[in-house]
């Protein structure tokens, strides 16, 4: 029991990113790259199906974000990596969303 309450400690005192600027930043990396994939995905469709399928997909897409967008945010804080968030803010392409992942700190080419 007290390792658990260590633990929770220790990751809360580990937090020193932005909290919001971590959900600004992974509400845009998530909106980039998960719109850049639907978009793609929508245009094959035949043009009286598209309308349908961007609703349903918008859908999916809020549902998703909001029940992750806790974690995410707190994964974030813990990172504390200000260029990576800046980044991500900035971003206005999945591209380039998808390349300030590559700078983490731990991020492997």
């Amino acid at each position: 029991m007290r390792a658990v309450l260590l633990l929770t400690v220790l990751a809360l005192t580990a937090c020193k990113g932005d909290p919001v600027k971590c959900e600004q930043a992974s509400r845009n990396f998530a909106t980039l790259t998960y719109w850049s994939k639907a978009n793609a995905e929508i245009a094959k469709l035949p043009p009286e199906q598209r309308q349908a399928m961007r609703k349903r997909k918008l859908g999916d897409f809020t549902n998703e974000l909001e029940t992750r967008i806790d974690l995410i945010v707190s994964q974030c804080q813990s990172a504390n990596n200000e260029e990576q968030i800046d980044c991500m803010i900035a971003a206005k392409t999945a591209e380039q969303a998808l390349a300030c992942a590559e700078l983490a700190p731990d991020a492997k080419p």
